[in-house]
């Protein structure tokens, strides 16, 4: 081995050994190996920062703005809202949900479909009765095995057909992964549908869920001017109402909360629904039955010359300026374009209209301000901010309006007629425009120490490859599978990649096994993109820790496991993908 390549292959061995330690965030091990590459010499400095501007780095950086606003502009509520019933058998439930959080992370981020859809699983076990860990890996699974089937779906897929384009000089295109991919993903979501969730330990069947409550505020929400509620029975509404985990209360009516809890009150125009529920559970049920903040002025006040509405939450100390007096009283909305839209308070309830409800001190208030006015809204109240929960206002009335520029966008790149890269950010530019993702949120979406860790480690890698570092690595994997059919020799590849991808970030294991793939198809002068497919595969598919990918980490705590629980579903699945993707690959990507 040459000198550079003794020091390459020892900054890789310190970075492998210290994520797997996991004491240091990825992106600082991965940023300073590169800054000592630079100054060892073995990464040349006028490709130190190469990595940043890559391809693979700026999609990933997109899809995620992407992904946000699809949520915001509520065209996943679209989806999921019709397809929850906690009636359902645990079964049924799973495949249903896996099969839409398979769908979902093929066209947005994996990690952003799980985090969308977590809430919404974890709503139903309770309903259910029964404990989210049942659920919760079915579907991080799902999610994983669902990103693999397009090239914006998963991290390794953009890495890999970038790592194509510069070594064959041409690049996978949007579908080229759904044959293997798409194939692979239905066997797995089958398995974890049907015998999978039966393997995951009794333990996690009885973790209580509370790391994930939120508060449960009492709301109002106003019927407006052609509300289709209008001359409806309140009791009209249970149907939905339980499906998005809304309580109804009843009805304010002129300022007036109308005298006790008949079901048969029949609806009017300007009426205010007194709700119960928590912010996400009362964003679903406004966005489902089409309901308005407040009265048109009020609300106008909001939306007026405003890039976008916040929903914030705050505690009322005792002597801050709203506390002993109401949100009227002390001008919220006209002074500060405002909205009190509930209240959450231990041990009493709240009988008159918010606006004019009194605050009491240890009040928790859920606030409209407009976007970008938070804080100042917080000072001028005098209260505290909660920990940021990530709340945010769905966009209901651009829902096809997102949709339409996302897929016009995969249909345009998929089509050759526009770079992909370009695409994408057309349609992030496209939702800043129509304020489906206000600009002050841009760069809030995206996920910045994965941006550093591709950043720093596509230019070390291709100091591994120019050096002849992964010629290396290719020609061992190739003489120790020597005399080998072409499966096993696949079969190989992927054992060991996947093995990687466990232990190690998936990213940082496409980076490295990508290269080695393409070497050890040089090497048996066979076609590279079997090899390649096997890479995709392999870094996507790690079930066997919580630390392999991002999805199986969130659900740790939400779902009370240990880390041993993964593999008892894990090394199953992963012994079937490796089953089903060989011969998938052998016949659509021949040798």
């Amino acid at each position: 081995m040459t000198q550079d390549q003794i020091i390459l292959f020892a900054l890789f061995i310190a970075v492998f050994g210290l994520l797997l330690w996991g004491r240091f965030r990825y992106d600082l091990v991965a940023f300073g190996a590169l800054m000592l590459g630079v100054v060892l010499g073995v990464v040349p400095t006028e490709e130190a920062f190469s990595g940043f501007g890559h391809s693979a780095t700026l999609i990933v950086a997109l899809v995620l703005v992407v992904s946000a606003g699809l949520v915001r502009s509520g065209a996943v509520y679209l989806i999921t809202r019709t397809l929850v019933d906690s009636s359902r058998a645990l079964g049924t439930h799973i495949a249903i949900m896996g099969g839409v959080g398979g769908v979902l992370s093929a066209f947005m981020n994996n990690v952003a479909a799980l985090a969308l859809l977590m809430p919404v699983d974890i709503q139903t076990a309770r309903k259910a009765g029964r404990a989210p860990g049942l659920s919760l890996m079915p579907l991080s699974f799902a999610t994983i095995l669902g990103g693999m089937a397009t090239l914006i779906g998963t991290p390794p897929n953009i890495i890999i057909a970038s790592i194509r384009a510069e070594s064959l000089g041409e690049s996978f295109s949007m579908f080229d992964f759904a044959p293997v991919g798409g194939i692979t993903a239905l066997v797995g979501l089958a398995f974890v549908a049907l015998v999978g969730w039966r393997l995951i330990p009794t333990a996690a069947a009885t973790v209580s869920d509370s790391a994930m409550d939120d508060a449960a505020y009492i709301a109002e929400l106003t019927v407006p001017e052609d509300g289709a509620q209008i001359g409806m029975r309140l009791d009209d509404l249970d149907e939905e109402a339980e499906k998005a985990d809304v309580v109804i209360l009843g009805i304010v009516r002129s300022g007036e909360r109308l005298k006790g809890k008949r079901r048969d009150m029949v609806i009017e125009a300007q009426d205010a629904l007194v709700l119960q529920a928590t912010p996400q559970a009362l964003d679903e049920f406004r966005t489902a039955l089409s309901l308005k903040f407040a009265d048109p002025k009020r609300e106008s006040y909001l939306l007026d010359n405003s890039d976008g509405v916040s929903k914030i939450e705050v505690v009322v100390p005792q002597d801050a300026r709203i506390a002993g007096r109401s949100a009227r009283a002390i001008g919220l909305n006209w002074r500060r374009r405002s909205i009190l839209l509930g209240i959450s308070r231990k041990g009493a309830g709240v009988s008159g209209q918010l606006r004019r409800e009194t605050i009491r001190a240890g009040d928790i208030l859920l606030l409209l301000v407009p976007e970008g006015e938070e804080a100042e809204v917080v000072e001028w109240l005098g209260c505290l901010p909660l920990a940021e929960r990530g709340l945010s206002v769905t966009q209901d009335s651009k829902t096809w309006l997102a949709i339409g520029m996302f897929a016009a966008a995969v249909a345009a790149a998929s089509l050759g007629l526009i770079y992909l890269p370009v695409a994408l950010g057309l349609v992030v530019v496209g939702y800043v425009l129509t304020r489906i993702v206000p600009v002050t949120e841009v760069y809030t979406h995206i996920e910045w120490p994965v941006v550093v860790l591709l950043g720093s480690m596509i230019p070390l890698g291709a100091a591994l490859e120019s050096s002849g570092g992964t010629e290396l690595i290719a020609g061992a994997l190739v003489g120790l599978t020597e005399g080998m059919p072409p499966w096993a020799i696949l079969t190989v590849l992927m054992v060991v990649t996947m093995s990687l991808s466990d232990v190690l970030n998936n990213t940082a294991t496409a980076i490295v096994a990508a290269p080695v793939g393409i070497r050890m198809a040089q090497s048996l002068e066979v076609n590279p993109d079997p090899f390649l497919m096997a890479v995709a595969v392999a870094a996507s598919c790690a079930f066997l820790t919580p630390i392999g990918h991002k999805n199986n980490t969130l659900i740790l705590g939400p779902g009370g496991y240990k880390f041993g629980d993964y593999w008892r579903m894990g090394l199953p699945l992963e012994i079937l993908v490796v089953a089903v993707s060989v011969p998938a690959i052998l016949v659509f990507w021949p040798l």
